[in-house]
C-alpha cells in the first residue's frame, strides 16, 4: 500500500475511533484540539495527548499506517507468542519485535523511554492544561508484550510519582492490542493492566473511518458511524 502523507491529526482521530470502539461510549464525545489532542467536548471531562514511540522516519511512518490499515496481517503465531512470552526477541521478523529482556540493549527501545519521559514533563509543566482524566495515547511500531507494556507503565508511574499534575491512564496502541494502564494511586500491578485484542478487520474499519474524517466529510456521520463500527 502507498500511504499518503498524513498529519498529526489522522493519528489523534484513529485514537479516537478505536478508544471509542474498544472502550465504550464514555469516549464518543472526544473531539480534536490541541493541548492536548483530544478533549472532551466540555473542556474538563477527559483530555488524551496522542504521539508515537518510533524511529523518526518517512519510511517507519509509512510502515506503521500499513500496519494500523489492516494492510499488514497480525502476526501473533504460536512460534511469536512463544518467543514474545520468554522475552527475548532476537533475529525474529527483522528486528521488528522487542523482548522485554532486551529494552536496554536495543536502540528501537529509545523512542519510547523518550517520548514516555517528555510527555510526563510536559504534564506536570501544566502544559496541557487540568482534566478530570489525564491520558496518553502512544502508538508503538513494535508488537508490545505484556511485559513490555508493565514496563513502559512502570516506567511513566516512576516518572510522575512526585508530579502535582499528572497522567491518569497510558494506552499503548500496537499492531494487534491496545494496552490500557491504570496510573492512579493505590493498585498492585496486576490490576493495572488491561489488554483489548484488536483484529484485522477492526484495523481496517478503524483506518477507513480515520480516512473518511481525514478527508472533510460531513462531522454529523461521525457518531452514526462509530456505532456502525463498535458492531463490526
Amino acid at each position: 500500500m502507498r500511504s499518503p502523507r498524513f498529519d498529526t491529526c489522522f493519528f489523534e482521530q484513529y485514537a479516537q475511533i478505536s478508544l471509542s470502539a474498544l472502550l465504550g461510549r464514555e469516549f464518543d464525545c472526544l473531539v480534536n484540539r490541541d493541548r492536548p489532542d483530544l478533549q472532551s467536548s466540555d473542556d474538563r471531562s477527559i483530555g488524551i495527548e496522542v504521539t508515537r514511540a518510533m524511529e523518526e522516519s518517512r519510511r517507519a511512518e509509512e510502515e506503521l499506517l500499513k500496519d494500523i490499515s489492516g494492510v499488514t496481517p497480525a502476526a501473533r503465531d504460536e512460534e511469536t507468542r512463544q518467543i514474545l512470552e520468554s522475552g527475548y526477541s532476537y533475529g525474529l521478523k527483522a528486528g521488528k519485535y522487542i523482548g522485554v529482556k532486551e529494552l536496554s540493549y536495543w536502540s528501537m527501545a529509545l523512542p519510547m523511554r523518550r517520548i514516555l519521559a517528555v510527555k510526563v514533563s510536559k504534564v506536570g509543566d501544566g502544559f496541557y492544561g487540568r482534566f478530570d482524566k489525564m491520558g496518553l495515547f502512544v502508538f508503538c511500531r513494535d508488537n508490545l508484550g505484556e511485559p513490555d507494556a508493565l514496563h513502559a507503565m512502570r516506567y511513566t508511574i516512576s516518572l510522575q510519582k512526585d508530579l502535582d499534575i499528572r497522567y491518569n491512564r497510558l494506552y499503548l496502541a500496537d499492531v494487534d492490542d491496545l494496552f490500557v494502564c491504570n496510573l492512579d494511586d493505590g493498585l498492585q500491578d496486576s490490576s493495572r493492566l488491561v489488554r483489548y485484542p484488536i483484529s484485522q478487520d477492526q484495523r481496517k474499519a478503524f483506518y477507513r473511518e480515520a480516512v473518511r474524517r481525514q478527508r472533510g466529510k460531513h462531522s454529523g456521520e461521525t457518531a452514526e458511524r462509530q456505532n456502525e463500527i463498535r458492531q463490526d
